[in-house]
């Protein structure tokens, strides 16, 4: 029994790990990176400046903690990858929850990124055609089916994606540019009208999605575990530092975007704050360039993405690890099917920013982080501090998740019968 004990808590590390501590941090930094960014604004503009500056100090926070508790349950659980801690915490059912909410956090990472297709591609053709025509090849719908068909599926039925996983470097610069244009195109506003001032503390019908649209912004956690295990002389508490530098750098950007977004615009910024400049600055070229650098890194981004949710489903329906044409081929027409349908019949980026971040980036931040630290790590009593604290932490983890799914609920059904209110997607 001792045996069994010292290798259920003592992780087994295949390889000596050879990524140093800076590329480790830039690495988290592109995992927490994404399309959540360009939602953040519009967070700030139902919050108010104040209020969105302590949802993000508190979303930043729990997110550290819960990576100090993943970290703290692979070294005494024995594992490295995120399903199997379920599945030694809980057995079947904790292996379902865990590649169920990554799927469901990576199929919303992917629709996110498509709609930012949808809603781009379209701007970037007329402006490079001098024209606001609006024939088929400017309908974002019909764009999208084009680029996933001609680029996307493509890319997604290669065996070996390795890479592409380039892109994710190519898409932070892509997005540190945009949050520059966003800075420099900042004009103070004199106006005396009230709907033009800044304000520090907004409650609305839109402030049910704050929350979601922050946690949604900063999970990373499925990529923790694979990082720790390729970091060089690697040590919970460096991976612990890894995480500190990563999400500091992440909060300094998410801070900016939001209020300098915010402040440009004010009451007007939309879900989707690039769709927003383009109200005002249709044509510009540096906010042209910005959108066509986006515009390749998303969809250059959407096959890497789409890699773990093939996998997870392949696990989930029990098919053996020898590879089969027939099946990989399948599950990827499947899968890109139902994100184009959830794109194009999905009004809004806000909802999908919104469900995915109250139900799996809940899962994945407070709720399973913290339950399977209660359940595997065996030597501390639930009476001592740490556990209390992961208790407490769950508790918040299902408070988070239900308020906020039942307020978003609630806006879907009071604004179901409202007609013509999204009528362009916004």
């Amino acid at each position: 029994m001792n045996f069994t004990h010292i290798n259920l808590t003592v992780p087994v590390f295949q390889s000596p790990g050879s990524a140093s501590f800076g590329m480790s941090v830039f690495n988290l930094g592109n995992a927490i990176m994404g399309s959540g960014i360009l939602g953040l604004a519009y967070a700030m503009a139902n919050t108010g400046i104040a209020m969105f500056v302590i949802l993000l100090v508190a979303v930043a926070i729990f997110s550290l903690y819960s990576v100090h508790l993943l970290l703290k349950t692979a070294n005494e659980g024995g594992s490295l990858v995120y399903e199997q801690l379920g599945y030694k915490a809980f057995g079947i059912p904790g292996k379902l929850a865990a590649s169920c909410s990554i799927t469901m956090q990576n199929f919303g990472a992917m629709a996110s990124y498509l709609y930012i297709v949808k809603y781009e591609l379209p701007i970037v053709i007329k402006a490079f055609l001098d024209s606001n025509d609006n024939s088929w090849y400017t309908n974002g719908d019909y764009l999208v089916l084009i680029v996933t068909l001609v680029i996307i599926l493509p890319l997604s039925l290669l065996k070996n994606l390795g890479y592409l996983g380039y892109t994710s470097g190519f898409s932070l610069l892509c997005m540190i540019f945009a949050l520059n244009l966003n800075v420099s195109q900042l004009q103070v506003n004199t106006t005396d009208e009230e709907c033009c001032k800044p304000k520090y503390f907004i409650f609305n019908s839109q402030t049910v999605y704050a929350v979601p649209i922050l946690t949604f912004a900063f999970v990373c956690h499925p990529a923790i575990l694979p990082m720790y295990e390729e970091l060089k002389d690697r040590s919970r508490r460096k991976m612990q530092n890894v995480a500190n530098v990563s999400f500091l750098g992440m909060f300094v950007m998410y801070l900016l975007a939001a209020l300098f977004g915010y402040l440009t615009f004010n009451e007007a910024v939309e879900p989707e704050l690039l769709h927003t400049y383009s109200k005002v600055y249709s044509f510009d070229v540096v906010l042209l360039i910005v959108r066509f650098a986006v515009l390749t890194a998303v969809t250059l981004t959407v096959p890497v993405v789409l890699f773990p949710i093939r996998t997870s489903v392949n696990q989930l329906l029990g098919a053996s690890k020898e590879f089969n044409w027939p099946r990989h081929i399948c599950i990827t027409v499947a899968l890109l099917v139902c994100v184009n349908i959830l794109v194009i019949f999905v009004p809004t980026i806000r909802d999908i920013f919104g469900f995915i971040g109250a139900s799996a980036a809940a899962m994945l931040i407070f709720i399973l982080p913290s339950a399977f630290y209660i359940k595997l790590v065996k030597k501390e009593s639930m009476k001592s501090i740490q556990k209390i604290g992961a208790t407490l932490f769950l508790i918040v983890g299902f408070m988070v998740m239900i308020c906020s799914m039942a307020l978003i609920i609630a806006d879907w059904i009071h604004n179901a019968g409202s007609s013509g209110e999204h009528t362009d997607g916004h």
